[in-house]
């Protein structure tokens, strides 16, 4: 059976289109042992919380065993409310954070998309998370990067320069700690 990764595309005009080249990044670099799962969400990413979250669920529940989770941009930051916020009963076997935007103070203020206080602890345990961001880039500040360091320091934080907020449409990187995450698939 394939490795499960759910790629979970930022907000804005045209996202779903420029998050598809990464997803084919990743395809590419991962291979045929992963199945990239890339679901829309409505209105490229920009609908209301509540709608995001709906389809992301269904995304989940579409899945059986263990999930790589991959979010770029305010996917990132979605993935970090929904799995502090939701009971998944799938086991998550990594968190991969691309230029996610950090919602709380010091950071972006999105009442709707900040995660509650204590969100690190709702954290699923046990599951390697990863956060990739380049210094230059130009929407989401590198600034964000340390305020997650900060809250959750068990993280592994990849900083990078010259990749631009999409990372010059090459997830390697990324691929490569996906790739040394131990055995995903269900026995």
């Amino acid at each position: 059976m394939k490795k499960q990764v759910l790629f979970i595309q930022g907000a804005g005009e045209g996202a779903y289109k420029e998050d598809g080249e990464l997803v084919k990044s990743l395809r590419d670099t991962l291979g045929t042992a992963y199945n990239v799962l890339y679901p829309q969400l409505p209105n490229d990413g920009d609908a209301e919380y509540a709608v995001v979250i709906a389809r992301i669920s269904r995304a989940f529940a579409a899945l059986d065993g263990p999930v790589i989770l991959v979010g770029h941009s305010a996917g990132g930051s979605v993935l970090v409310k929904y799995l502090s916020e939701v009971d998944v009963v799938n086991p998550i076997a990594g968190i991969f954070l691309i230029a996610a935007p950090y919602i709380g103070a010091g950071g972006w203020q999105v009442d709707e998309a900040a995660p509650r206080a204590g969100f690190a602890a709702r954290l699923p345990k046990g599951a390697p998370m990863y956060f990739y961001h380049s210094r230059d880039d130009q929407v989401v500040p590198f600034e964000h990067l340390a305020l997650y360091a900060k809250k959750l320091p068990q993280a592994t934080m990849r900083e990078f320069a010259g990749r631009g907020h999409q990372f010059g449409n090459d997830l390697s990187e990324i691929a490569a700690d996906i790739k040394s995450l131990p055995d995903t698939r269900p026995s």
